[in-house]
């Protein structure tokens, strides 16, 4: 019998609980990152080529729901049940700020320019804050109509995306105005908002549905229906004709961004997959799982095995690869092992 040819992804333990938001950052001098939120309560940051364990942010009380890289990747944050957003210095693993909201911060994302951190959450307000005068009262923008599940910046900083947990649609903000300028419509709420690296493309999911939008214009571009229930989706950043995206039957889909064809099924997650992103060259891309791992799958030639069992940390070869992995292991002040995160090896 001929084997099956099945993607045979990176496999990424470390988190205890659920795995709910991704991150990956701009390619920068010193390769690409990785960050994953856990109801676990701490982010852990990863090489992005190979998925090995850098750090742990250690800090929050409760369970985090977003995390986020700034454009030079030498700033983590992260949003958490315990009321509270913290920025990081992703060198160290030093807490820089910790700004308390009245309750569950949902979302966060730090502006283009590094200067500024966006939040949102249950209370139903927009805030940022800016990181420069990290003791100053954010700037609150007008009430949101329902509790914030995502945001996003877009416009160099221009103009603010959120969407709601209880409710359609994705709302533009003007940020000098504060006001909603737009509004994309969708029957479900959208779980996912990604804009596109060239800044051309928002990408959304909502209920059963994948949507692509003009980010400028804001038209629908194209919408497809999807064989489960999906709580995210990403599009391939370099030339745009893939995306994939990742629900409640566990697996992660790669479709074709003009026809909408599913172009390849993988299995692995033993629970619903919470998020999926594109590593920032589209080489690969990475799926968080209510199982507690991370999986990085590959875009190139499909791997073939015997079955569909976790490789090793550096994939099914067992060769490391030389990039970014050395230049995480020499970053002064982690606390690095060669087996991942353990009780004593975390960053405080």
């Amino acid at each position: 019998m001929d084997k099956k040819k099945v993607a045979v992804p990176l496999v990424c333990h470390g988190h205890s609980r659920p795995v709910v938001d991704l991150f990956y950052s701009p390619v920068t001098s010193d390769g690409f990152f990785l960050i994953s939120a856990s109801k676990d309560a701490s982010p852990m940051l990863r090489n992005g080529e190979t998925g090995d364990w850098i750090g742990t942010f250690e800090g929050h009380k409760g369970a985090v729901w977003s995390c986020c890289l700034d454009t030079n990747a030498l700033r983590a944050a992260s949003g958490s049940a315990d009321f509270s957003a913290k920025v990081w210095d992703a060198i160290t693993g030093n807490e820089l700020h910790s700004f308390e909201h009245k309750h569950i911060v949902r979302a966060c994302a730090f502006s283009e320019d590094t200067h500024l951190l966006l939040t949102g959450g249950i209370e139903k307000i927009l805030r940022t804050f800016d990181l420069n005068r990290p003791d100053a009262p954010p700037r609150e923008i007008d009430k949101s109509p329902g509790s914030i599940r995502t945001v996003a910046w877009l416009h160099s900083d221009q103009t603010i995306l959120s969407s709601c947990t209880d409710i359609g649609g994705v709302r533009l903000w003007d940020v000098r105005s504060g006001k909603i300028v737009q509004t994309l419509e969708t029957k479900s709420p959208v779980t996912s908002a990604e804009v596109s690296q060239d800044g051309r493309y928002i990408t959304t999911a909502d209920g059963s549905s994948v949507k692509f939008w003009d980010a400028n214009h804001f038209g629908l571009v194209k919408s497809y229906n999807m064989p489960c229930t999906v709580e995210s989706a990403s599009l391939e950043p370099k030339d745009g004709t893939k995306f994939v995206a990742g629900g409640e039957d566990m697996w992660v889909h790669v479709f074709d961004f003009h026809t909408g064809v599913e172009i390849a099924c993988n299995k692995g997650h033993h629970g619903p997959v919470h998020c999926v992103r594109f590593s920032p060259g589209g080489e690969s891309y990475a799926s968080g799982s209510e199982d507690g791992t991370i999986r990085i799958w590959q875009m190139g030639p499909t791997a073939t095995t015997d079955d569909n069992e976790p490789c090793g940390t550096n994939g099914p070869t067992g060769k490391a690869k030389v990039g970014v992995n050395e230049v995480a292991h020499n970053i002064e002040g982690l606390h690095i092992t060669q087996d991942g995160p353990s009780e004593k090896s975390t960053v405080t």
